[in-house]
């Protein structure tokens, strides 16, 4: 019921004082942020904290409520987040993505049982739909095969990397069949299959806390209890644009801190700084046209006019550039202080360039914004 009520509150005009997003604010300031150099660096995967975020509403608010969701108060919690630490910005995004998956499923069985211990943070987990949206628009083939069996399917092959994983998560991806050529299937995959491995990755530039692994399906028995949805086109067509702009509160977060960290050098450095080509004023601008656009669309996330989808990509192609941007001018505006591994501001530019390079990337946005799906 509390998961309703929110949704239903997130729908109104003004999301109230005492909102999930504020709640959600304060504990990125109070207890996340102590633990952001250590996610970063790798050795922690903040696992109570994210459950923690689920017992204060923030993995639920945006489920559907009679045939409508909304998804503000979900972008200004994985915003607030991404102020503190784009790494949990990112394994927030994963969560709600999950959420979003399962609260869209017409599976009944599978929303019964999952759907709320999801949003609640009960159980937690990813997105595995990388190489599915990929090869969706002609830049990867599928890499997990499966056939039909009684009670379900046999899934095999691997998956690079999936992130917010663990062994007892689940996340959300998608197979073709072997048995019925161009049929596609979206599922659950539970980590804790003894046929499922998760394989620690390689190390990356940022966001190795985010609990990211390559996983091995090694003829992984999927009952039919576990199936988002069959066949998966027309599901993945409804829950895309949600998808995306859940997104976006990664970028909001992380170019709000960057603002932050400009004005943060005003005082000693804005005597030399003023000579920048890039001032806060352009992003706190650039900032409060990303809100405006984004909270527009999040009003209305199953919207299926063609206008709309181009409305999406469009700004989460922009909010890729401008985290980017941001991050590269506060690094400037810092200098040296910048340049230390102790200070954030070079955090942040790492973050900033997985922003434009998570799927869909800058590169994929823009080939989907001429059109070119094969």
């Amino acid at each position: 019921m509390g998961s309703l009520a929110v949704s239903r509150l997130a729908i109104d005009e003004a999301l109230p004082s005492a909102s999930i997003a504020d709640q959600v604010a304060v504990i990125a300031r109070k207890e996340l942020a102590p633990q952001a150099l250590a996610i970063d660096e790798g050795t922690l995967y903040p696992d109570a904290l994210l459950r923690r975020l689920g017992e204060a509403g923030a993995w639920g608010s945006h489920q559907p409520v009679d045939g409508a969701a909304d998804l503000r108060c979900a972008i200004q919690s994985i915003a607030s987040l991404g102020e503190v630490c784009g790494a949990t910005a990112f394994m927030a995004w994963c969560q709600n993505t999950l959420v979003w998956y399962a609260a869209n499923s017409g599976n009944p069985e599978l929303v019964a049982k999952f759907a709320d211990k999801f949003a609640s943070g009960e159980i937690l987990g990813g997105t595995g739909l990388s190489n599915p949206m990929k090869s969706f628009f002609g830049i990867e083939k599928l890499k997990l095969k499966g056939r039909k069996v009684e009670g379900g399917y046999v899934v095999r092959g691997a998956l690079p990397w999936v992130s917010n994983l663990g062994p007892d998560h689940f996340f959300g991806t998608i197979f073709e069949r072997e048995d019925a050529p161009g049929g596609i299937v979206m599922f659950l995959a539970d980590c804790a299959n003894p046929a499922i491995t998760l394989q620690p990755c390689k190390p990356f530039l940022a966001m190795d806390g985010t609990g990211t692994y390559g996983v091995q399906f090694r003829d992984v028995f999927v009952p039919d209890e576990l199936i988002l949805a069959e066949p998966a086109g027309p599901f993945v067509k409804k829950i895309r644009a949600g998808f995306i702009l859940l997104q976006a509160g990664m970028a909001l977060g992380l170019i709000k801190d960057c603002i932050q960290i400009m004005d943060e050098v005003e005082a000693p450095l804005g005597h030399v700084n003023r000579y920048l080509p890039q001032q806060p004023l352009q992003f706190r601008e650039l900032h409060a046209e990303f809100e405006k656009e984004t909270m527009a669309l999040a009003r209305d996330p199953y919207n299926a006019e063609d206008g709309y989808w181009r409305r999406v990509i469009a700004l989460r192609l922009r909010a890729g550039d401008a985290s980017v941007a941001a991050a590269h001018a506060a690094m400037l505006h810092c200098g040296a202080r910048g340049y230390l591994k102790s200070h954030r501001a070079q955090r942040r530019l790492r973050e900033a360039y997985f922003v434009a390079i998570v799927t869909p990337a800058t590169k994929q946005l823009r080939k989907m914004l001429a059109g070119d799906e094969h």
